[in-house]
């Protein structure tokens, strides 16, 4: 482990030798200075790790070689060391950003616990972190192999993200490896589940069945509207579990989590199928039958989520709720910036749907974009990228609006991504669908030991483009790859995040019910 460097900037250093032998003996290395600006001179060269830096030096002060010191690494500790206890000084110092402070004349059990809170504590919550961990490894793996019903797995996965954004920042990456191949072998486990479970749920569609896609209007949203409350379901296409905890420190500013429940995404759990099941209170199937204005087969031409507004206006009437109700589609910066603009004008709606793509254009960018791809090269970094868009988006500022007009606010997303590692051959016709996680075709060449297969869409309530038309779809870390080009499309696709096929991740829902803070 690398020893820890403390720079002590005091220009009475000779007074300050028990404590700097004191550090000494515990392990720590001690370089000095006796004014401010070899004190800036030693960060820049030495880059030590905290800074003990005296108030009242000659020449540049300590105030004047903290904002120096901040110029040139802001992150770095400083702990302010003063004689004098005047207020002002002390508003000063900390608007400057330091650390800590202490008053002379020092002790070396003051020193000692400033060098543990402000260099030692990531060093001891790791530790802590992940002894906790290896404690409850044990017991997430005997959760994994015992798990029979959708509530099993909502508590597996709930852990994992929990423990996986504990040791994110842990300073032992072996622990990372080992959250890693234990999420990897609960996606394994989860789909033979889904393999087992999933056509039964279309079997007998009271009993057994988790909370879906289709059914999340019925119960969960008409209710609330039910008790004449004013509703904004704002939808983020794309986003994880994961990624909703990341945001929810800067969401819970303004809104408390009244309720979390993670509901199952239909498959495919492509924009396609999950979006309009949401809007349309039905399965693929079932829209293409009743509405087939509505719906538009993965070979035609077109986008196939046009028409949103119209399945959830249909919906709302076969539920005995035609209410007036205000949709928008936010695709970019500056209609996102007109919404926020004119966000009183949708309190006057008694319910509000908004779509914002910015995480599924995030997950397509990645895919095609260097420095996207260095930006977001793991589950970590790819949290933390929508975290730095959600903090500065014109979402948040709708949020905080929505927040003092006092409306409800759920937020949800239709299906989640996993990053895929592992290419599969398939081959197709040309009228195959091209998403990396199923197909659709007739046609279909692959083993059947490395898909689900469902050789008849209709027992899972998905339309079929032609009368022998079968879907395959990819779990865990796989993704599809024609035999032509194989090795080229195999590294291009690579470690990038997609949807639609079976994995904790893509089917494992956030819903969640946000109530205004008073």
């Amino acid at each position: 482990m690398k020893q820890i460097t403390i720079l002590w900037a005091d220009d009475e250093i000779d007074l300050l030798r028990p404590n700097i032998l004191f550090l000494e003996t515990k392990g720590y290395e001690v370089i000095t200075a006796t004014n401010g600006h070899d004190a800036v001179e030693l960060v820049k060269t030495r880059n030590p790790d905290l800074v003990f830096l005296d108030e009242y030096m000659p020449g540049k002060s300590g105030l004047e070689t903290l904002e120096e010191i901040k110029g040139v690494f802001p992150s770095l500790p400083v702990v302010m060391i003063t004689k004098s206890e005047e207020e002002n000084i002390m508003e000063e110092a900390i608007g400057s950003k330091i650390s800590d402070y202490l008053i002379k004349p020092v002790h070396p059990k003051q020193i000692l616990l400033a060098v543990k809170k402000n260099v030692d504590t990531r060093m001891l919550v790791t530790k802590k972190i992940t002894s906790s961990y290896q404690s409850e490894f044990g017991k997430l793996g005997m959760s994994i192999n015992s798990a029979s019903s959708f509530g099993d797995w909502v508590d597996i996965y709930r852990r994992l993200v929990y423990w996986e954004m504990e040791l994110e920042d842990s300073a032992d990456p072996g622990m990372n490896e080992v959250i890693a191949l234990q999420k990897q072998e609960a996606n394994n486990e989860f789909a033979k589940f889904i393999k087992s479970e999933y056509p039964v749920w279309f079997e007998d569609e009271k009993d057994g069945r988790p909370l879906m896609s289709h059914t999340l209007f019925p119960s969960r949203i008409i209710p609330l509207l039910d008790q004449s409350r004013k509703v904004a379901v704002i939808v983020i296409d794309n986003l994880r579990y994961d990624q909703w905890k990341a945001i929810m420190p800067d969401i819970s500013e303004y809104f408390q989590v009244a309720n979390e429940e993670l509901y199952c995404s239909i498959l495919p759990t492509a924009t396609q199928f999950a979006r309009n099941a949401f809007f349309g209170g039905l399965m693929p199937w079932d829209i293409e039958r009743l509405y087939p204005q509505l719906w538009v087969n993965e070979e035609e031409e077109g986008s196939k989520n046009l028409h949103e507004e119209a399945l959830l206006r249909n919906q709302l009437k076969r539920l005995g709720r035609e209410t007036g109700f205000y949709y928008e589609k936010i695709l970019n910066k500056t209609s996102g910036k007109k919404l926020s603009e004119n966000i009183s004008s949708l309190a006057s709606h008694p319910l509000t749907v908004l779509v914002y793509n910015f995480v599924d254009m995030l997950s397509h960018a990645r895919t095609e974009m260097d420095v996207i791809k260095e930006l977001a090269d793991d589950d970590s970094a790819y949290r933390s990228l929508t975290r730095s868009w959600f903090r500065h988006s014109y979402l948040l500022d709708l949020l905080r609006e929505l927040s003092r007009q006092r409306v409800k606010v759920l937020l949800t997303s239709d299906h989640g991504s996993v990053k895929v590692e592992n290419p599969v051959k398939v081959v197709g016709d040309r009228n195959t669908t091209t998403n990396l996680r199923y197909k659709q075709g007739k046609n279909l060449n692959y083993d059947p030991r490395q898909v689900f297969e469902v050789r008849n869409p209709s027992n899972i309530r998905l339309p079929r483009s032609n009368v022998s038309s079968s879907y395959i779809f990819a779990t865990g870390r796989d993704f599809f790859v024609y035999p032509n080009n194989y090795n080229y499309y195999a590294n291009y696709y690579r470690n990038t995040f997609q949807h639609g096929g079976i994995s904790l991740e893509e089917m494992l829902v956030p819903f969640i019910s946000l109530d205004p803070r008073e």
